[in-house]
């Protein structure tokens, strides 16, 4: 097999992976521990799945594909370049995917994500649950959405764009579970954000900070207001 089927065999397996843990890790879970319902605990083993999961993609990469985990190399920036692209980026996917959501809001009038409104009474006042899982989410999914799966697509394809918006629109439908159009829409839009960016400047460490940012802030609000007001902010 040469490295374009090794690279989409890995692909497959990261998404499917994902999808399966979106899917169905609490009721694996629920069979193992006894937990029926969504607690924090059950919540915290579904982070630790995902984390399951980079692994797992390590592994195929190191014993299949026998080449880097990031096919782009890692390039190095000022102090002050990683301020300003980390908060420019934080300010484009809170003020565009706000922004979204109210055009979603205004044609379809969908109400509050059911799953994310259960989510919010597990994360109240657990701190380390909000930081384990804000850096789940930003190190995970930057490693395996951008780090892992753009820049092989983009091989596969030999198309730069191709890579940028196949692995957004993965990203996005891994966030269908929750229910809502807006939680499919608001995460492709940040995907896209997110996968330019590292076409552009190949760097996922701010991609990492700043995706642990959105979803730290958001469930820091989360902790003190209505979720519903969150709904386009969260990208667990």
């Amino acid at each position: 097999m040469d490295i374009k089927g090794k690279y989409s065999i890995g692909i497959l397996l990261t998404f499917v992976l994902l999808a399966a843990a979106m899917l169905y890790i609490f009721p694996v879970i629920g069979m193992i521990t006894g937990i029926k319902e969504i607690s924090a605990i059950s919540f915290f083993w579904s982070r630790i799945g995902i984390w399951c999961i980079l692994l797992i993609t390590f592994l195929y990469n190191y014993s299949i594909e026998k080449n880097s985990f990031l096919l782009k190399e890692e390039k190095k920036y000022s102090a002050t370049f990683y301020i300003k692209a980390i908060v420019s980026l934080y300010l484009i996917c809170s003020v565009g995917g706000a922004f979204l959501n109210l055009i979603i809001q205004f044609f379809t009038h969908e109400k509050i994500s059911s799953k994310l409104f259960q989510l919010s009474l597990i994360f109240k006042n657990n701190y380390f649950l909000i930081i384990f899982t804000s850096f789940t989410a930003g190190a995970v999914e930057e490693f395996l959405m951008r780090g892992y799966i753009q820049p092989r697509i983009e091989k596969i394809y030999n198309s730069p764009v191709f890579g940028i918006l196949i692995s957004s629109l993965l990203f996005g439908i891994l966030h269908s579970t929750y229910g809502t159009i807006g939680q499919v829409v608001v995460p492709f839009f940040i995907g896209l954000v997110f996968a330019v960016f590292y076409k552009k400047y190949s760097n996922i460490k701010i991609l990492i900070i700043c995706h642990f940012l959105i979803d730290f802030i958001s469930l820091m609000i989360m902790n003190s207001i209505d979720s519903k007001h969150l709904s386009v902010f969260l990208t667990l």
